[in-house]
């Protein structure tokens, strides 16, 4: 499969960090215009973008909530008014809560309103939103980065888990919608050595077991799959489990 990515723009949410880190800093290598999406890591996402065009790639940085639609909308305008165009978009700004999970008192509404705004209407408003540019070009996709937690129902939390099987009917739904002229996939990863699990390594261990290829897998593994499936011409509507086993 060819992974050339010259003359092409992508944007990737909660790009500064783990596995939106390792997307960015792929995409860059392979060519492609990178528009960064963060909230909050401004701190590595500069630290990104330095590495980027260290190496003469192209990448600039939006700070944006998206949970808030207008913000959303400006985000997209101001990368097609940079690039004047959108080949890709990689949804995978997320957020969870660490909580017991059999501690359902402990799910408060607060809770649960925070992750579904940022993990699902979020992913739902910056498709919306892009849709109409990523239409202009041949081969566009989208892809989300959902979880297997949305697959097995149990994560770092139970709204966590929920919120991510929704991201995951949301890729089959726009699937539909988008066809044929825009792809929508979404890559479930099992466990990845990120910041999230920093504190929380037993916990870790006892939700995921005895992984088949024994192995945690990393942001990069996850960068590699990423890129195939944006070129994938033949794949709509997927959930990729990209797990090591754990489901098998």
């Amino acid at each position: 499969m060819n992974l050339d990515f010259q003359n092409e723009v992508a944007i990737v949410t909660g790009g500064g960090t783990g596995i939106g880190q390792a997307i960015s800093k792929l995409l860059a290598e392979k060519g492609a215009s990178v528009a960064i999406v963060y909230s909050k890591s401004e701190k590595e996402v500069l630290e990104t973008i330095d590495e980027i065009t260290k190496k003469n790639g192209i990448a600039f940085a939006i700070k944006v909530n998206i949970s808030a639609d207008d913000e959303v909308k400006t985000m997209i305008e101001t990368v097609v008014k940079k690039f004047s165009k959108i080949n890709y978009l990689i949804n995978n700004a997320g957020i969870t809560k660490q909580l017991k999970f059999d501690d359902l008192d402990a799910v408060t509404d607060d809770i649960w309103d925070q992750l579904i705004a940022v993990n699902l209407k979020g992913t739902f408003q910056c498709s919306r939103a892009a849709a109409p540019f990523l239409r202009q070009n041949t081969n566009s996709a989208i892809l989300n980065i959902g979880s297997i937690a949305g697959e097995t129902g149990y994560g770092s939390s139970l709204p966590y888990a929920v919120s991510k099987s929704a991201v995951h009917g949301l890729t089959r739904s726009l699937a539909h919608a988008l066809a044929p002229s825009i792809r929508v996939n979404c890559i479930a990863p099992g466990p990845v050595a990120t910041r999230w699990w920093a504190g929380y390594e037993d916990k870790m261990n006892s939700l995921f077991g005895e992984l088949p290829l024994k192995r945690i897998s990393t942001p990069e593994d996850v960068a590699q799959t990423a890129l195939m499936l944006l070129k994938a011409e033949s794949v709509t509507g997927q959930i990729l489990k990209l797990d090591n086993g754990q489901t098998l």
